[in-house]
């Protein structure tokens, strides 16, 4: 698949709005090719948000549909124009974006997205790790490369910015849960998941980060098994989605409905879920529990930590 060279946000605005007149028209892809000498193939793409759009195109369908001189027709124009700029991913080898796990498609959803309801395990939130913690996950879990971790990590720092600040947005709002195992999974050594740990007492009391634990004392709940991310958008043309993360990379749902049962089920991990001062309360024990000595010799990762908070 080609690289995701910028934010999808107009492309799926573009495609919604041309979806919407299609079938307020009643004409099939066929009948508006046949009309337009717009091959179905392409007017396809255009509302799947596929590709860059081309203004010629997007303007012919204006015509086509009769929308000439519309707010609606004047905004598909502007947003062929933002679909052409590109993203600040960009500038990162194919190799890193791409690879095995599409992060380009990820960052492209992530960096318009108003509001990010994660679940994450065996490993804390990607937006709240340190760089050591980071640097261990992609050396000792993934296999990295030395020059791709570089890079990785200049990724995360940038992620990491839409927290604080961004251009024409709000910064990113943070809801996350992540099972009891991350606080205890050792993740490059003892000393770097005892900063992790200190890292999430901190990170933790931002406005826009709410941080819960799912325990080992809960029962078991729909969705706890894998890792994923529920974007929200400001814009009701473009609709939410879930990107769940695997070994083999990310999957996206887009389907309404799918989307609503992904939002009920992180619903229901928060409300299973320490609150955000037990669960600081929870982090401060762990992190206390680890006995000194450990913290001076490196070790391997490895699945939990031997200590129980007290």
């Amino acid at each position: 698949m080609p690289q995701v060279s910028g934010p999808l946000g107009a492309r799926r605005r573009i495609a919604t709005v041309l979806k919407d007149w299609r079938d307020e028209s009643g004409k099939s892809l066929t009948e508006v090719a046949k009309e337009t000498l717009i091959s179905t193939s392409k007017l396809s793409r255009l509302e799947n948000a596929e590709g860059k759009p081309r203004l010629r195109d997007v303007r012919d369908l204006i015509r086509f549909f009769g929308k000439q001189g519309t707010e609606r027709a004047a905004q598909l124009e502007q947003w062929v124009a933002d679909a052409d700029a590109p993203g600040w991913w960009t500038d990162f080898d194919e190799d890193v974006l791409q690879g095995r796990n599409r992060l380009d498609t990820h960052l492209a959803y992530e960096t318009e997205a108003i509001v990010a309801r994660v679940y994450t395990l065996p490993f804390v939130p990607a937006l709240l790790q340190t760089d050591a913690y980071a640097e261990a996950v992609y050396r000792d879990m993934e296999r990295r490369p030395e020059d791709q971790i570089s890079q990785l990590k200049e990724i995360r720092h940038k992620r990491k910015e839409g927290l604080k600040e961004r251009a024409e947005l709000d910064p990113l709002q943070l809801v996350a849960v992540t099972h009891e195992c991350t606080l205890r999974q050792v993740v490059g050594s003892p000393q770097t998941l005892r900063d992790q740990l200190d890292e999430l007492l901190i990170r933790s009391h931002e406005d826009n980060v709410s941080l819960h634990v799912f325990p080992f004392s809960a029962k078991p709940a729909f969705t706890m098994t894998c890792m994923y991310a529920i974007f929200e958008y400001r814009d009701d043309l473009e609709q939410d989605l879930v990107q769940i993360e695997t070994q083999a990379g990310f999957w996206t749902i887009d389907d309404p409905d799918r989307v609503a049962e992904y939002k009920k089920a992180h619903e229901n991990l928060v409300a299973f879920s320490l609150s955000e001062d037990d669960s600081r309360e929870l982090i401060r024990g762990i992190r206390d529990s680890m006995p000194s000595h450990s913290l001076r010799a490196p070790s391997p990762l490895r699945y939990f930590a031997r200590q129980a908070p007290r």
